[in-house]
């Protein structure tokens, strides 16, 4: 496919679905992870007052866990998707979401939740991975990036909304109450891929599950040199991201003491990342991948400094905290599905396991990082402000490595 015709090509391969439905649906079953992730944020004291958790840092764990079980899964998603196509795995993995979700609302103990949410996470690791290798079967280049944008303008809006939901869930119920909630979500996305989602992977593209072909596919995605790049980027501005989530119930009431209304600033600033996705879904086309993430790449630095110089010199007010972590949600949001895509762009072949060690690699390193940061957490915004800028700075050089110094501009093929 030519760059020129790409942006007028609708793919066939996802019939009898029309784009727009596409679309949605692939939003809507990205939308399991973060609607599972930020529904729970102000649930948090109450669980911990529930089982008796005293730390407050410990609470972390029912996010970090959900990660680390989205974050594992992902390795076995991806080859199993190029054995036996997209939609088997797809629907087990929304079966197993379910399920856990049921296990939730039942835990009777810290130790059972925290296994419930590794097993919501393990399901939507099905989810991510096989909605970007359904898109990658249908597209490429710029076009991909552009479903992909629009498909995170939704799903993006998810953080948005999801903390408030929560809250309003916590008005007329239990905790447990958005676990009944996350299920009943899980089981009607479920339902509608059933109905409406077709096979987008031919039975004659199909790979072994031989251990010397899933190792060599491995292989072919580990020394990639944009993939691995571009994933390893990836991880590192997201352990930033993944920090703020983790910490952002106690940010926002402990530090600035906003009490229920946490969940509106939240939605506030996260308003920033599905502006940027619509965004970055109309500009992909005419200005290319590198040119937009790289740009953002920047702004997340030198908003990253500007949050860690304000906070050493103790001029960090609620205001002023608000408009550099909506700058870091738009920056991040101009530069996760152009990442995605980069990484992506040359694993057409190979296209779930490559999905599948980009979001592990992705996700493993976000939530090292984002935990690291986040369990350093001492009251103030110092161990965040850290955090961030360094993250954002390894980041940065990772990206200048793979292009070999040079930003914004390919190197060979311009359909990128």
């Amino acid at each position: 496919m030519s760059d020129v015709n790409a942006d007028d090509w609708v793919s066939s391969g996802h019939r009898p679905m029309g784009f727009p439905e596409f679309v949605v649906v692939i939003a809507s079953i990205m939308a399991l992870n973060p609607l599972a992730m930020d529904m729970m944020l102000p649930a948090l004291p109450n669980i911990g007052a529930a089982f008796g958790i005293p730390n407050a840092n410990h609470l972390q764990l029912v996010l970090s866990t959900f990660l680390i079980g989205f974050g594992a899964g992902q390795f076995i998603m991806g080859p199993l998707s190029d054995r036996f196509g997209r939609r088997p795995v797809l629907l087990g993995g929304m079966a197993v979401y379910a399920v856990a979700s049921v296990l939730a609302v039942a835990a009777p103990s810290f130790e059972t939740l925290l296994l419930a949410r590794a097993l919501q996470g393990l399901g939507t690791s099905a989810t991510r991975v096989i909605a970007t290798s359904i898109v990658r079967d249908c597209y490429a280049g710029r076009r991909m990036a552009s479903v992909m944008s629009l498909a995170m303008m939704i799903f993006i809006a998810v953080p948005v909304i999801a903390p408030s939901f929560g809250q309003a869930v916590l008005l007329v119920t239990h905790w447990r109450g958005i676990f009944v909630v996350l299920m009943f979500y899980g089981i009607i996305a479920l339902a509608w891929s059933v109905w409406r989602l077709p096979e987008t992977l031919p039975e004659t593209e199909r790979r072994s599950l031989a251990p010397a072909d899933v190792l060599s596919a491995f292989r072919q995605t580990v020394t990639n040199r944009q993939t691995i790049g571009y994933a390893t980027a990836a991880g590192s501005v997201m352990g930033a991201l993944f920090s703020y989530v983790f910490s952002a119930q106690q940010v926002f009431t402990g530090i600035y003491h906003l009490g229920h209304y946490f969940p509106l600033a939240f939605a506030a600033i996260a308003a920033g990342t599905a502006v940027a996705g619509f965004l970055n879904a109309k500009l992909v086309g005419r200005l290319g991948m590198r040119v937009i993430s790289h740009g953002a790449l920047t702004l997340y630095a030198a908003v990253a400094g500007v949050m860690l110089l304000t906070e050493i010199l103790g001029v960090l007010p609620l205001p002023l905290f608000m408009v550099l972590s909506a700058l870091m949600m738009f920056s991040f949001g101009m530069m996760v599905a152009n990442f995605t895509a980069l990484a992506m762009e040359p694993q057409g072949h190979i296209a779930g396991t490559a999905s599948s060690l980009y979001g592990s690699i992705t996700t493993l390193i976000g939530i090292v990082v984002g935990t690291a940061i986040g369990q350093s957490f001492d009251g103030t915004l110092l161990p965040f402000s850290v955090g961030f800028f360094l993250s954002t700075l390894a980041a940065l050089a990772i990206v200048l490595v793979v292009e070999k110094g040079r930003l914004f501009k390919p190197h060979h093929r311009p359909i990128v």
